[in-house]
C-alpha cells in the first residue's frame, strides 16, 4: 500500500516527501479534531474504579 501511495505522488523526492508530511499532518490533525473526542466520549476513562 505506501509503495503504490509513494508511486502515485507526483514530482521529485522533495516534492514527495513534503506532500506526505502535509498528509500526515492532515490526518493527524483530522484525529485530533473528531475521532479521538467521539471516542473519548464512548470510553470514558474516568468511570474506572480502583479498589485496594
Amino acid at each position: 500500500m505506501y509503495a503504490a501511495l509513494w508511486r502515485i505522488l507526483p514530482g521529485p523526492l522533495w516534492v514527495r516527501l513534503l506532500t506526505l508530511v502535509i498528509l500526515v499532518a492532515v490526518v493527524v490533525g483530522a484525529l485530533m479534531t473528531w475521532v479521538f473526542p467521539v471516542v473519548d466520549g464512548i470510553v470514558n476513562p474516568q468511570d474506572v474504579t480502583v479498589s485496594g
